[in-house]
């Protein structure tokens, strides 16, 4: 279990963290959101100990030191592989600092695995950012660490890659590794995630179960297919805005989940709907809403 308990850690006078405190168990995927500067980052070197911090951070009740760092796999924001280095040289160089051994075979069927479009004696500056993006992953992953921290793991990938990704995030799950990532991409964290973590100005605004966070907002968008009028749903009781998403297609924003059932019986009169369906905010309108960003 990855434990952070009361982590607080300042560049000057910059709180980049204040009392953070959180648990990522075996098994489990841990999403960590905020806008750029909330402070992803600086945690993310500081369960690595390339910062000094106040509070606990510790793995399997310990703390972390360089005995840990064969369980770790870390993939930072930033492309940090040797352009003239070929994949395969490359892969093998970092998983030998994790005292493993990546075989040739092995290498061949990760890159098989990711789709990379190269062999193992493609240089990697001869890859695409997004194959690059993408032999960083194995190079992260292939020694099946136990503790993963992955930092906007997606960025750089088109949705089939993506897609390749969440697999291999979810294999390491499946065998028992605790996962943390951040995504600027909500759907990624929506998918994946079992619990997510909001940082705002190195602070906590949001933590929970994904399900349970969306819905402790209420159900209060309400996606509906009617031939009535934009001006029309806008004088229904309880509805605080309307936006059209297509012909005939809108979005109500209602004051309160309660208001969907009258609304139900007056749009329907008795008669078949082809939409009706009353929901919670996305975890993206939420992000927004928590970060001060948002439009309604």
């Amino acid at each position: 279990m990855l434990k952070i308990d009361h982590v607080s850690k300042n560049f000057g006078e910059l709180a980049a963290l204040k009392d953070v405190s959180f648990t990522v168990e075996p098994g489990q995927i841990l999403g960590l959101i905020g806008q750029n500067g909330a402070g992803k980052s600086t945690l993310f070197h500081s369960i690595l100990n390339l910062f000094s911090y106040e509070g606990n951070i510790t793995w399997q009740d310990q703390m972390i030191t360089e005995s840990a760092f064969d369980q770790i796999g870390y993939l930072p924001e930033e492309r940090s592989l040797l352009p003239n280095l070929t994949i395969e040289r490359q892969i093998k160089y970092l998983a030998k600092l994790k005292d493993f051994n990546a075989s040739s075979s092995l290498i061949d069927d990760w890159l098989k695995r990711f789709e990379v479009k190269g062999d193992r004696k493609t240089k990697i500056k001869l890859l695409s950012k997004g194959n690059q993006q993408k032999v960083q992953l194995i190079c992260t992953l292939i020694h099946q660490p136990k503790l993963i921290i992955l930092d906007e793991p997606f960025s750089g990938l088109d949705p089939v890659n993506a897609g390749l990704l969440k697999q291999a995030i979810l294999s390491a799950k499946e065998n028992g590794a605790a996962i943390i990532f951040s995504s600027h991409n909500m759907a990624n964290v929506e998918e994946v995630c079992d619990q997510l973590v909001m940082l705002n100005l190195g602070e906590i605004v949001l933590r929970g179960n994904v399900n349970e966070v969306r819905n402790q907002f209420g159900k209060i968008n309400l996606f509906v297919t009617t031939d009535w009028t934009e001006q029309q749903l806008a004088e229904l009781t309880g509805v605080k805005s309307v936006r059209k998403l297509s012909p005939q297609h809108y979005l109500l924003k209602l004051t309160t989940p309660e208001a969907g059932k009258q609304i139900f019986i007056q749009l329907t009169q008795g008669q078949y709907i082809e939409q009706f369906s009353q929901e919670a905010l996305s975890l993206d309108e939420i992000f927004r809403m928590k970060a001060g960003k948002n439009d309604e």
